[in-house]
């Protein structure tokens, strides 16, 4: 099987769902989802099918990625209803990255593991979810992200119920995965509790440091996070999984505009 070239399917047996492991992995998985919010599969990708994955997504990146700038608020709302323009939580964020989309790396290593169908289904499993379904749009499904030097993914919540993330460059410095769980409900914006998050003032804020080859799952929705500011030559690249409870899902036109300058 050739996906075990990529994956540690011994250390993670995921295509055998009822393995002792593999349940136990789980079990494992929920706990941490339900006290923090997020799990990790540390190593879940062999260390040699990292570097092949860089080797394959590097020149790539740097022929076909479209560079993502973006000003926004941690809301992503241009207005929000009772609340003043100059208020805090609604200050603008510069946003910089560079996107490779699925379609323009079709038969790579990262694209192999997005697809292979016992990952959805573990996730799924873990998740509570009947089943996921990988996303249907030819940009969106999958994309690799790449940070330069001097570059952030600032902070923001999440529009999805959960993100999944595979993590394929680190960086020497800078470039790290920070969050605070909680921070607001589908029914209170929590205004304030922004306000000191983006004053540096919330003693709850947390540091995830990650290595390559480790797949990071984080309810996003209602936590809010951030990529730090790079640091170095060396760029931070993650790979970005989108599953969904529904088969057929797709973007629409503005918002593949938006996140990638082109519709097709």
């Amino acid at each position: 099987m050739q996906i075990a070239t990529y994956l540690d399917l011994d250390r993670y047996p995921l295509h055998q769902p009822d393995n002792r492991r593999t349940l136990e992995v789980a079990a494992s998985c929920r706990v941490a989802l339900e006290q923090t919010g997020m799990f990790t599969l540390t190593g879940l990708m062999r260390s040699s099918a990292v570097l092949a994955a860089v080797g394959q997504i590097k020149p790539l990146m740097a022929a076909k990625s479209f560079t993502h700038h973006r000003s926004h608020n941690i809301y992503f709302e241009s207005h929000m209803e009772g609340v003043t323009e100059d208020h805090l939580a609604l200050a603008q964020r510069e946003t910089v990255n560079h996107t490779l989309c699925a379609d323009q790396m079709p038969d790579t290593i990262i694209c192999q593991i997005y697809e292979w169908q016992p990952l959805a289904d573990f996730l799924a499993a873990v998740l509570g979810k009947s089943c996921l379904y990988a996303m249907s749009d030819p940009l969106a499904r999958a994309n690799v992200m790449s940070y330069h030097h001097g570059e952030a993914l600032n902070w923001h919540f999440a529009r999805s119920e959960f993100t999944v993330t595979l993590l394929i460059q680190a960086l020497d410095a800078g470039g790290e995965f920070q969050y605070r769980s909680g921070l607001r409900t589908d029914s209170d914006p929590n205004l304030d509790g922004v306000a000191r998050l983006l004053r540096g003032e919330d003693s709850e804020v947390k540091t995830l440091q990650l290595t390559p080859g480790t797949l990071n799952v984080f309810r996003g929705k209602n936590t809010a996070h951030r990529v730090s500011t790079t640091v170095g030559e060396r760029e931070r690249m993650v790979a970005v999984f989108s599953y969904f409870e529904r088969p057929g899902v797709n973007f629409s036109v503005e918002e593949r505009l938006g996140f990638y300058g082109r519709t097709s």
